[in-house]
């Protein structure tokens, strides 16, 4: 597993990290995935770890904090060897939220106890509108103070859209942003985000970066998904073009032996140098097996890159107005 610098924060991670939004299955009304099976979550987390997978994405809304238990359990004896980014803001599973800092701060100490440590690696706001940063400065104030204390390492803001992530970076000196990016949703590359990244060593992470695993090849727009399966909850056309476009994308490019469709989103989006890591959902050791691979493969080679971006400029894989 090959590593790559979180931006200027000092902290290395895996260049694939394991998203944990799963694992937090259907606990406290929560829609993910369906229901997660904690015995095999942890055997995903262990066989992850063993794989090289040094960086694990969560959230106190995932599961209401049963993702961030865990990883707690998980990592408590080898804690100092993993980088755990966790994210606060969402209040409910209705998507209300509370980004005071009074609130911040009570979430922060309830994800350290939950995760079994004294500090957060990188702690984010999850997915703010990203005006209240400059409504509520205090916000920003207390990211920086609680890192100056101690109980976090970096900070950076989750975001809802990739030109919101632009103004994290230019306005507010971001030094981490996680933001949507795949072979479906190239808007990140588009808008310059990814090359702004790069240049100002911004750490990026990617979500997203299987399309909620359309890309794998794996779904198709009739795939009976679990009532508490978020991707029961897109219109039929809307998974129709992602099922379609990951069928699109493997088609472009001269195949490779025994590379999964996975392993192929997963490349496009370590092919480039602004990307820190990307993040996909894994359930399984299998997925865990498959995602990792990835790593091993490599970035693409420039003229294939190059197919997949002028391939999704001539398509729409998005309703509306959206890519």
């Amino acid at each position: 597993m090959k590593t790559r610098p979180l931006g200027q924060t000092g902290l290395t991670v895996s260049e694939i990290g394991f998203g944990t939004w799963g694992l937090g299955g259907t606990v406290g009304g929560s829609i993910a995935y369906g229901p997660a099976d904690d015995r095999e979550s942890l055997r995903a987390l262990h066989h992850a770890f063993d794989a090289g997978i040094t960086f694990y994405d969560t959230a106190d809304l995932y599961g209401a904090g049963h993702s961030e238990r865990l990883l707690g359990e998980a990592f408590s004896g080898s804690r100092n060897r993993v980088v755990i980014a966790t994210k606060a803001g969402i209040v409910s599973v209705r998507g209300e939220q509370d980004f005071s800092p009074a609130h911040l701060r009570g979430a922060l100490t309830a994800s350290l106890e939950r995760l079994r440590s004294d500090y957060a690696d990188v702690f984010l706001l999850h997915d703010p509108p990203i005006e209240l940063l400059d409504q509520q400065p205090d916000i920003i104030r207390l990211l920086e103070n609680l890192q100056r204390a101690g109980r976090i390492r970096a900070w950076g803001v989750s975001v809802r859209s990739p030109d919101e992530a632009l103004v994290a970076v230019t306005r507010f000196g971001a030094p981490v942003i996680e933001v949507n990016f795949n072979l479906a949703d190239q808007r990140a590359r588009q808008n310059g985000l990814l090359e702004l990244c790069d240049r100002q060593q911004v750490g990026c992470i990617i979500r997203t970066p299987l399309c909620f695993g359309f890309l794998t090849g794996q779904y198709a727009a009739d795939t009976p998904f679990d009532p508490a399966d978020h991707r029961r909850r897109w219109p039929a056309e809307q998974r129709q073009r992602w099922a379609e476009a990951g069928k699109a994308f493997s088609a472009a490019i001269t195949p490779l032996a025994g590379q999964t469709a996975a392993q192929l989103a997963l490349r496009f989006c370590l092919s480039y140098p602004g990307v820190s890591t990307a993040i996909p959902g894994m359930l399984t050791a299998a997925h865990v097996d498959d995602n990792a691979g990835a790593s091993r493969l490599g970035p693409l080679p420039a003229e294939e890159r190059q197919r997949l971006e002028e391939l999704y400029e001539q398509h729409r894989f998005f309703l509306g107005d959206g890519r």
